[in-house]
């Protein structure tokens, strides 16, 4: 694998934080979803509820957007730097850490060892490790060429929008990648199309830096809005499908609307002095962007899972709260959840290093063949 060309590729050392806050955001927003279920079922039918799921809608697009920029991004700056390799291989390990994470979730939920089928079960975990699996050798091979690669991530994104309502149609084991189900809440359609959205983004923050991502991302909210006013036009064109589900207009205004917030994210950021000290709220916001695995997995234990079968959010508030009890136990759960990620990170800092020097140790003690 190759990562340079003859000419060199541009790039840009631009630091891009508004994606960190637009993930962490998007899982304190996940959080806030998850807890709905401790209001009582009357309460969860209300005119409220329905106005805040609107919002969640761009939960899981910011996530899987996120996920593709960061991984385009550091293709691109790292084949600049002639570190492509090595930069693969973290990357690659990183996702076997969401695959992992994804099996023990699935795990705590469903009989894995009496039923194994129930670990291919496509939940937001599996999906964005997916995603990440189909855009890293496209983003790798293609890094040193970021025009092509921006121009190639386009056409795969808007392809996979295109394409997702004729995966309603699909029938057998290869519904579970097309076609939203139980079993799949979070199948490939049309939810890659946002990974190459992201990739193309990142592309254009580690080419042209900052100014260059700005006009992407104009150009992407517009061509969203656009989508979105077509709508009718759209869903004319397949067969009966689940239009808020798998219709590329809905997955047009979704991506507009996560551009437009990412935009807004860039102002703030440009308006925050260099060099100056991070707030209070700036870093609990990026604790939960840069910890946002660390986030799920520790918010739907705490949530869901009765540890030691005693304590749960769920088994002594599920379905019985009122609205003050809610906001009441939602800023428990996401202040319990952020000193887990804390404590998980200043762990995570001593035990890595600590492993990479023991697994050296191992590799020069090994006789060479």
């Amino acid at each position: 694998m190759k990562s340079n060309d003859a000419r060199p590729a541009p790039v840009s050392q631009d630091r891009v934080r508004a994606i960190d806050w637009l993930r962490g955001i998007a899982v304190l927003f996940m959080i806030q979803t998850h807890t709905l279920a401790l209001l009582t079922p009357e309460l969860r039918k209300t005119v409220w509820v329905g106005r805040l799921l609107k919002v969640d809608g761009l939960v899981a697009p910011a996530f899987i957007f996120s996920a593709g920029f960061a991984t385009a991004l550091l293709m691109v700056r790292s084949a600049a730097g002639g570190i492509l390799r090595e930069r693969v291989g973290r990357n690659l390990r990183r996702i076997g850490e969401v695959l992992a994470v994804a099996t023990l979730v699935n795990w705590a939920w469903f009989p894995l060892l009496k039923e194994p089928v129930w670990i291919f079960r496509m939940d937001i975990l599996q999906c964005v490790g997916a995603c990440l699996l189909i855009v890293m050798p496209v983003a790798a091979l293609l890094a040193s060429r970021p025009r092509a690669l921006s121009a190639v991530a386009f056409v795969l994104a808007m392809a996979t929008f295109a394409v997702a309502p004729l995966g309603e149609l699909v029938q057998g084991p290869w519904a579970t990648l097309t076609n939203k189900s139980n079993f799949a809440p979070f199948p490939l359609l049309p939810w890659l199309g946002f990974a190459w959205l992201g990739a193309l983004s990142g592309t254009v923050a580690g080419a042209w830096g900052r100014a260059g991502l700005a006009k992407a991302l104009v150009g992407l909210a517009v061509l969203g809005f656009a989508g979105m006013m077509a709508g009718d036009f759209l869903y004319s064109l397949y067969p009966p499908h689940r239009f808020f589900v798998s219709n590329p207009s809905n997955s047009a205004v979704r991506f507009a609307w996560v551009c437009t917030v990412l935009l807004g994210l860039m102002w703030l950021e440009a308006r925050v002095p260099a060099g100056s000290k991070p707030s209070r709220l700036r870093r609990f916001v990026e604790v939960f962007g840069t910890s946002s695995l660390s986030a799920y997995f520790f918010h739907e234990m705490l949530l869901f899972y009765r540890t030691f079968g005693v304590f749960s959010f769920q088994r002594f508030w599920g379905d019985k709260s009122d609205w003050p009890q809610f906001w009441l136990l939602l800023a428990a759960l996401i202040l319990l959840t952020y000193l887990l990620c804390i404590v998980t990170d200043r762990v995570e800092r001593v035990v890595r290093p600590a492993l990479s020097r023991l697994v050296d140790r191992v590799a020069r003690r090994a006789p060479s063949s």
